[in-house]
């Protein structure tokens, strides 16, 4: 370990930048915040995650998860396009 460290050529901020996602400050109901935090204490989830999958939810962005009868639902209907 050196005695001294140079950091002035330093930046502030995450040390990778994170694509994708922005740093906010929002103000919520407490009830609201709540809720969410319970039902991350129940799923194991973060709290911060389900309210982004809510939001998601309601925007309609969402993807489905795909599921093993969705997978042979979509294989059954490119085989009967192929025939």
């Amino acid at each position: 370990m050196k005695r001294e460290y140079n950091f002035s050529k330093g930046k502030r901020g995450a040390v990778v930048p994170q694509v994708g996602k922005t740093r906010i400050t929002i103000h919520l109901d407490d009830a609201i915040l709540e809720r969410f935090k319970a039902q991350s204490r129940k799923t194991g989830r973060g709290y911060q995650t389900l309210i982004n999958d809510a939001l998601k939810s309601y925007l309609g962005l969402m993807t489905m998860p795909r599921t093993e009868e969705m997978v042979r639902k979509i294989v059954r209907e490119e085989v009967a396009g192929q025939n």
